[in-house]
């Protein structure tokens, strides 16, 4: 099936003065590394997300108290589930004499490449936020997704976080998040097959020894792809939009990869590749009409290779997360 493109549920109430005791947000799914930015480039994806509920509490600790939704088997210890970890960074950074009561619902698959670890803990910081006296700038909130997401991935990346906290298109650099413009009319398929690929063992599948000519020219496509989505230029995008590092040892992790990817290329995609740290892949296209007639053509190859799958479709420019009314 195919997901619709959501708006971003009540955005605008984000950040909002304190004046309860309670707050609940929403933080959307993401492509992560964009196939040419490892680590480092990551959009967000209506038609999928987490959803956390915050209370401030008196006690100076962070407590979960539930997890409901399509995965639950998660830590409740707060040390260990990347919301809590999140939420007790910002306490510290803050010095915040009170805490945090978190209950979780998950609306994103673990191991999907879709960005499931890190929309938990940034829906709980956005929630949370809107409980502080004085509530931060969304991108005040990255070194503390940054800790949350290291728990589940094992490094403080924020290919996932930054376009979760900013919307569209981001560059998550180290301590900088920059949005990318992006036209519009753009639009993205993922199709998030019926497996799952956990992120450590992607992440082991990239041990080893690279070209220094493979850097070369993953640098020359990921500048492509950057100067066209600022020029609104798809034909430098579509030159660029291939990785030449990750995509290669991943791909076979991956049943039915290949003929995916051809699928959605026959079907005038500027580029196609393994969404994060898959087994989800996404292609960007030149319009929604455009998108819808990949996403189907991508199902219809996970389907020849025995795999049911789900698919969104998505703007470029994706939704940021926000506090539910």
């Amino acid at each position: 099936m195919t997901a619709a493109a959501n708006a971003n549920p009540d955005s605008s109430a984000f950040p909002i003065a304190h004046s309860r005791r309670a707050a609940c947000a929403h933080a959307p799914a993401s492509i992560g590394n964009v196939a040419v930015g490892f680590d480092i480039l990551g959009q967000s994806l209506a038609g999928a997300g987490d959803v956390a509920t915050v209370t401030r509490i008196d006690e100076p600790l962070v407590r979960i108290e539930a997890i409901h939704g399509c995965v639950t088997a998660l830590p409740l210890e707060a040390e260990r589930n990347t919301a809590g970890r999140a939420l007790i960074a910002l306490r510290e950074a803050l010095a915040l004499p009170f805490g945090f009561a978190v209950e979780l619902q998950k609306g994103i698959a673990l191991g999907s490449g879709m960005g499931g670890s890190a929309a938990s803990c940034v829906a709980a910081l956005v929630a949370a936020n809107a409980l502080l006296d004085t509530p931060l700038a969304p991108e005040a909130l990255y070194p503390f997704a940054l800790a949350g997401e290291a728990v589940a991935s094992g490094s403080r990346h924020g290919d996932n976080v930054g376009p979760m906290l900013l919307g569209g298109l981001v560059l998550a650099t180290k301590d900088r998040l920059v949005r990318i413009p992006v036209p519009d009319a753009w639009h993205c398929a993922v199709v998030h097959p019926d497996a799952v690929l956990e992120t450590r063992r992607a992440r082991e599948a990239l041990a080893g020894a690279y070209a220094l000519g493979d850097f070369v020219a993953q640098s020359a496509n990921l500048a492509l792809v950057l100067t066209g989505c600022h020029r609104g230029d798809a034909d430098l995008v579509r030159a660029g939009l291939a990785d030449v590092l990750v995509e290669p040892r991943r791909a076979p992790l991956i049943a039915g990869f290949d003929a995916v990817k051809r699928a959605a290329l026959a079907s005038e995609a500027f580029g196609a590749s393994i969404s994060g740290a898959g087994p989800s892949v996404f292609a960007w296209f030149a319009d929604r009409a455009q998108a819808d007639i990949g996403a189907q053509a991508m199902q219809a190859a996970f389907a020849d290779a025995g795999l049911a799958s789900d698919a969104f479709v998505s703007p470029i420019n994706g939704p940021a997360a926000g506090v539910l009314a």
